[in-house]
């Protein structure tokens, strides 16, 4: 593991954040804030629903160790056009032992942020850091499993937000499969998702964000699980409450 835990940065009175805006009003941010965020196992994922502080607490991660906040390889700046993350610059990452010995070095790890990767790869498309492949004549999901392969390697702390956006039911498999290889090489990664494929990677940490901050729990007793369980055992039961009838 690079990182064990995240915690609030120290603040003199008149620079602490203002708690009552967001993002700090978001239960988990605010947990976090309180109590710090600590890291037991080499691959964490994230859960929950839209708006519950997943991406906000990933992006501020990736921020805090490096990254650009559009993705990419940690420690390269991208030139990009969007603006620091308030929950960034407010905490810090405590290290193990393995990530303190990476401290002026040059920086492992990658952040595949879904929502501006698009984008992001008009910047790397045809490079050799990216095997040279035109990333815009793949589909949005063979583009990202074109990064996977060529940035998702050697020991690093590996950060994605919802990267399922993309990918197709085997493709998530191939992504699970590559989590399970990067924390065998000793690598971290840290995964916010709606999947319950990837959250069902076997011995993974996962946390559980919604309206009461921040929890542990099984993948069984998953919320996002049990949703999709019973709607592929009986659609009806969900289809009947939101269509009109014809």
């Amino acid at each position: 593991m690079i990182i064990e835990a995240v915690q609030a940065r120290p603040h003199a009175p008149d620079e602490a954040p203002d708690l009552d805006r967001w993002p700090f009003t978001q239960p988990p941010v605010a947990q976090l804030m309180r109590e710090g965020l600590r890291f037991d196992k080499p691959v964490t994922l994230l859960v929950g629903e839209n708006g519950s502080g997943k991406s906000t607490i990933i992006e501020a991660i990736a921020e805090a160790y490096g990254a650009d906040v559009r993705g990419g390889h940690i420690g390269r700046d991208y030139a990009s056009p969007l603006a620091p993350l308030p929950l960034g610059k407010q905490i810090h990452l405590v290290r193990t032992k393995v990530g303190r010995s990476m401290v002026g070095r040059k920086p492992r790890g990658y952040f595949l942020r879904a929502e501006t990767a698009y984008g992001f790869f008009e910047y790397v498309t045809g490079t050799p850091a990216y095997g040279g492949h035109d990333l815009y004549q793949m589909s949005h999901g063979e583009s990202f499993l074109a990064v996977f392969d060529a940035r998702f390697t050697g020991q690093g702390l590996y950060l994605m937000d919802e990267p399922e956006s993309a990918l197709s039911f085997t493709s998530s498999l191939k992504l699970l499969a590559l989590m399970d290889d990067l924390r065998e090489r000793g690598s971290q990664v840290i995964c916010a998702t709606h999947s319950p494929i990837l959250a069902a990677l076997p011995d993974a940490q996962i946390l559980e964000l919604g309206t009461s901050g921040i929890r542990p729990v099984n993948w069984q007793d998953l919320e996002l699980v049990s949703h999709w369980r019973r709607f592929l055992n009986h659609p009806d039961a969900y289809l009947r409450h939101i269509m009109t009838d014809q």
